[in-house]
């Protein structure tokens, strides 16, 4: 009964003050009370507003930092692609060069048959009693590659086929110390051997003393010995080894060809090397049968 009782006073208070509030607001007399109630709760809403902005913010930043993310993993996929993209055109771009340089080579020297091949391997060292330079390219036997051919680049003279397999053959390169080539300079056309130094330039020997050589003159191939047809460029003279006490002059010749970065080179198959042996057994054996005379005419 005293619930009852406190409920009704309640809400009999309450209806009390609706009452009062609407006299007094029809009577105008609330005018200064709602000043003081907006002074009060003026703070309260700013309060309010400023936690909502922030919130409203904050989630604003949020999103837009995804999308950030999301947009930045889009650009860098992108970027990658495009580097593989440039890798592979640049790749492209310096085969065809490669390419277009043996072809404007093979048509600049229509008496050469050339064979192009690929550098499938490469041993360079430095081992005692084994080959110190070769390369290993993909034609053989099958190919029609033979032993003894002249291996070549665009910018000049490699070396010479040593082994031949179905499918594959060994290069042996001039700059292995097994290696002598018959040459002569281009200019004076001074007579020489050039043999291979590895980790160093070749070396010209056997250089007459009354020939005259200069720093800077091009060293070719003499066609002597018939393992190289003559004319192809090996290099280029960078020092001379001239003494009065000296039965011949040396000099010191960079290689035309870059060996490191070989990755195509063309052997030259029409070339058959000249049987020197065979020659001079030829030479010191019987005499050739002579040519029978024509019968005059009556």
């Amino acid at each position: 009964m005293s619930g009852l009782r406190s409920r009704a006073l309640l809400f009999g208070a309450l209806a009390l003050l609706i009452v009062v509030g609407l006299i007094l607001d029809e009577l105008g007399a609330l005018g200064p009370l709602e000043g003081i109630v907006l002074q009060l709760t003026t703070p309260v809403q700013r309060l309010f507003r400023g936690l909502t902005d922030r919130v409203v913010g904050a989630s604003h930043y949020l999103g837009s930092r995804r999308d950030l993310l999301e947009r930045n993993e889009q650009l860098e996929s992108l970027v990658d692609e495009l580097m593989i993209e440039n890798v592979r055109l640049k790749e492209f771009e310096a085969q065809n060069e490669d390419l277009r340089a043996k072809l404007d080579f093979s048509e600049t020297h229509p008496q050469y048959m050339l064979r192009a091949a690929e550098v499938r391997g490469r041993v360079i060292g430095s081992e005692p009693n084994s080959l110190l330079a070769v390369l290993i390219i993909d034609v053989g036997k099958r190919h029609g590659i033979a032993k003894g051919m002249p291996v070549i680049t665009e910018r000049g003279l490699a070396g010479h086929i040593l082994v031949v397999g179905t499918n594959w053959s060994k290069v042996l390169l001039i700059i292995d110390p097994s290696s002598s080539v018959a040459a002569m300079t281009q200019s004076e056309r001074a007579p020489g051997m050039v043999s291979g130094r590895l980790g160093e330039d070749l070396q010209m020997a056997y250089i007459p003393q009354e020939d005259t050589i200069s720093v800077g003159d091009v060293v070719l191939t003499s066609g002597m010995g018939g393992r190289y047809p003559p004319g192809l460029v090996i290099g280029q003279i960078t020092e001379i080894e001239q003494r009065d006490i000296d039965a011949f002059q040396r000099a010191t010749v960079r290689p035309s060809v870059s060996f490191g970065g070989l990755e195509t080179v063309l052997v030259l198959t029409s070339f058959e090397p000249l049987d020197v042996d065979a020659a001079l057994e030829g030479a010191d054996g019987d005499e050739p049968e002579a040519t029978p005379s024509p019968t005059p005419a009556p």
